[in-house]
């Protein structure tokens, strides 16, 4: 019979043992030969468990590609991750799936929806890129992304572009100046959902969902995504920061570009915005316009003194590479989500113009909710989505840039 061998934590007790045994004496040689055999045993123990711990997790890893990723395998999964994979199978099914049961959601806080799963991060970020692309605006702003929705309190900055230092003699003390000013703002996560036309959840046919070419993720990250995006735009650029997130140009008093009638859009108006920022803002490399495409379309054609476009592109499609078009300088971004300047209800804030990532931020919550519901339309043939996201914005230095105004 093989005699058993000690564990790493014997060896370590009996050699613990003859050292205390010692505590108020040198080691004798017996005990000295003895500590020496046990650390060589120690040794051959400690690469004996390193091998074993090597050989399960080598087979641990194995046992993973053997094993399905979903309780209802199908083509085409194979090397995707196990999460996703699992709950692409719940978009396709609206079935649970023991794989995705971690990614319930807590309902305990908020208004979330009841029944559905957090969405995992590489569909998340379907999703969310599809949101930023589709707003513009969204992209050149402060974001940032938190696990929860809990308020954060927000400082904003006051205006301090009219203090500065001053002489003073020898011994004398300052006569002017004037501290720092500061303001808070709270950053809440108010709850959205994205659906389909009516209020309705987004619906598709379940052949279509259940055919396995066809990319359910893809499909339903576009679309959701989208439809929550034309929400968010429109908050972002004018929400009234009463229930909702305070928009970009809201409450703002805008800079005057042209005043309808029988005056025209001309160069000299922009050289007025441009000219209306304090340079500590317009000259830091990061200011940009941002209007929408009716205002692009009025912009097209005009020319400066010289008779050079204002409006310039680094591609020959504009249309295509609106990421590349300049104004007098200065990067356009479009939203959708900004107004048309317009005679018949007086001046209003059309867009926007300065640093527009030091003067606004966007607050995202990290997970985004997915409810998949078959049975609802289930006489026809349908499968429900509807997403819940979270997210508020504010203005944090009104000083960096400015709103334009104008009519038609």
């Amino acid at each position: 019979m093989t005699a058993a061998l000690l564990t790493v934590e014997d060896i370590n007790d009996s050699l613990q043992a003859i050292v205390d045994g010692a505590a108020e004496r040198d080691l004798t040689d017996e005990e000295t030969a003895q500590i020496e055999a046990l650390e060589a045993q120690l040794a051959e123990a400690q690469a004996r468990r390193e091998r074993t711990e090597a050989i399960r997790a080598r087979q641990a890893e194995r046992a993973k590609v053997a094993t399905p990723a979903l309780h209802v395998k199908r083509s085409g999964d194979e090397g995707t991750d196990t999460l996703e994979a699992a709950f692409t199978n719940y978009l396709r099914t609206g079935r649970e799936n023991a794989d995705i049961e971690q990614l319930r959601a807590a309902q305990s806080e908020g208004t979330g929806s009841e029944g559905g799963f957090l969405v995992p991060d590489g569909i998340r970020d379907k999703i969310v890129a599809r949101m930023v692309a589709f707003g513009g605006l969204a992209s050149v702003v402060d974001n940032i992304t938190t696990e929860t929705g809990n308020n954060l309190t927000w400082l904003t900055e006051g205006d301090d572009t009219g203090n500065r230092a001053e002489q003073v003699a020898e011994g004398g003390t300052m006569a002017a100046g004037a501290d720092l000013s500061w303001g808070q703002a709270s950053l809440g996560a108010y709850s959205y959902m994205a659906g389909g036309t009516g209020g309705l959840p987004l619906r598709l046919s379940r052949e279509l969902v259940q055919d396995s070419a066809f990319d359910i993720v893809g499909r339903v990250a576009n679309k959701l995504g989208e439809r929550g995006a034309r929400l968010r735009s429109s908050l972002i650029v004018s929400g009234t920061g009463v229930n909702q997130p305070q928009g970009i140009v809201t409450g703002r008093t805008g800079t005057g570009m042209y005043s309808g009638g029988s005056d025209a859009l001309v160069y000299a108006d922009f050289l007025t915005v441009i000219h209306a920022l304090d340079p500590v803002y317009r000259e830091s490399g990061n200011c940009r316009w941002g209007f929408n495409d009716t205002f692009l379309k009025a912009v097209r054609g005009l020319l400066d003194t010289n008779g050079r476009p204002l409006l310039e592109t680094s591609t020959a499609s504009i249309a295509g590479e609106r990421a590349g078009l300049s104004l007098l300088g200065y990067p356009v971004t479009i939203d959708q989500g900004f107004s048309n300047p317009t005679a018949t209800s007086g001046t209003v804030n059309f867009g926007v113009f300065g640093d527009l990532r030091e003067g606004y931020v966007i607050r995202n919550v990290k997970q985004i909710e997915l409810l998949v519901n078959p049975y609802s339309r289930m006489a026809n043939r349908q499968i429900e989505y509807s997403a819940w996201f979270r997210f508020d914005a504010i203005q944090q230095n009104t000083n960096a840039y400015l709103a334009l105004t104008g009519t038609a």
